[in-house]
């Protein structure tokens, strides 16, 4: 508990120092980039002075000096635009472009947005002004914060999963070991059962009644089965599948509600799949069991069979209250459930038996409100 309790505190601290030095890395970023948008606003003001001292001065030493300024200018995009709406000079921009009025129009709204325009005065007049963008260098810092963040953001989701999934395996293990548990539980006092069952066939006791005691007992014997191989891989035999739904079928029939009509439309001969006997049957039970709920008790369900070249499809239909479309596929997500009572892992334990276990599919084939839904699985025939 102090362990935990530990690590957890362990985790905040890192969470928090974390946010911390990305917070401090953003902030610094965001200084940096702002200097150097002052230090380029320096520059093209420095242009601006220089270009304002060719038109007026006539010494050869300034003019000399004046030059060499306006041609430091070896990166950042701008535009002179003159008095009369001319264009004027024009430094690292696309020459091929630089010839349409439309591409310059453009151009100058950018480089409104990014940067003030800067007057070039002659006296008190402006003769010209000077538009200018961000260098490219500044742009790539400009995106260099979401780079940080996407990375901060990829190696959070890293860390969640690695833990998220790390958190899910001791929890399987958990449930593994307490579906083992429960198997070792239930088989003493089945074993009992077994021998009472024995027992009363030396007496005279109805050979019916010990007939479906025995039924109560495979049964017994089957969920124990299925508890003991959570957490394993099954192992899957040929088997007839219409003979194996048929089993579940009548044994679920005859101990439902008579209120429930119960239907079979199975095809003649076999047909073999790859199945494991004792996962599959709970499968049946969990679909028949999920549409006598939806039917509360009353109405008609039917248990189809039929194959299509090399799948076989088996379909539960029911004519119960319906399932809403939005939800057809949430009904299989652990947890999922409509009833009061239930955890919600009948049709999530199903799917995980027909898609993982039998290399299946699952899904609801159709559904109307107060109607009915079928749920359809599809497996490959055996070859």
């Amino acid at each position: 508990m102090i362990l935990t309790k530990h690590s957890n505190i362990f985790r905040w601290v890192i969470v928090i120092a974390s946010f911390a030095i990305v917070s401090l890395i953003l902030w610094k970023t965001y200084e940096f980039f702002q200097h150097f948008k002052e230090e380029e606003r320096t520059k093209m003001e420095n242009w601006s002075f220089a270009q304002n001292e060719i038109i007026n001065t006539d010494t050869n030493t300034s003019l000399e000096l004046t030059l060499q300024i306006l041609h430091s200018n070896k990166t950042t995009p701008m535009l002179v635009i003159n008095e009369d709406g001319s264009l004027g000079i024009h430094k690292n921009i696309n020459e091929k472009k630089i010839t349409d009025s439309l591409y310059v129009q453009k151009l100058i709204l950018k480089f409104k947005e990014e940067n003030k325009p800067i007057p070039v005065k002659l006296g008190n007049s402006i003769v010209s002004t000077i538009y200018y963008g961000n260098s490219p260098l500044l742009n790539k810092l400009k995106y260099y914060p979401l780079a940080l963040l996407l990375i901060v953001v990829l190696f959070g989701a890293v860390i969640f999963f690695f833990y998220s999934s790390n958190k899910n395996a001791t929890q399987n293990k958990l449930w593994s070991g307490m579906a083992k548990e429960t198997a070792h539980q239930i088989g003493t006092p089945l074993s009992s059962l077994i021998g009472w069952t024995e027992l009363l066939k030396s007496e005279n006791v109805n050979p019916e009644y010990i007939a479906e005691m025995e039924k109560d007992v495979d049964r017994l014997k089957t969920i124990t089965e299925r508890f003991s191989k959570i957490g394993s891989l099954p192992v899957l035999e040929k088997a007839d599948i219409i003979k194996e739904t048929i089993e579940s079928y009548d044994y679920l029939k005859t101990r439902s509600s008579k209120l429930i009509d119960f239907d079979i439309k199975i095809p003649d001969g076999e047909i073999l799949v790859n199945l494991n006997k004792q996962l599959y049957s709970w499968t049946i039970e969990n679909l028949v069991k999920n549409a006598i709920d939806a039917m509360k008790g009353r109405g008609k369900l039917t248990v189809e069979i039929s194959q299509l070249e090399n799948n076989v499809k088996i379909k539960v239909s029911d004519t119960g209250k319906g399932i809403p479309k939005k939800h057809f596929n949430t009904i299989f997500e652990p947890g999922y459930t409509t009833k009061k009572r239930g955890w919600g892992l009948g049709l999530s334990l199903t799917k995980r038996i027909i898609e993982d276990f039998h290399n299946g599919k699952i899904k609801v084939l159709q559904s109307e409100k107060n109607t009915g839904s079928t749920i359809q699985i599809t497996l490959k025939q055996a070859t």
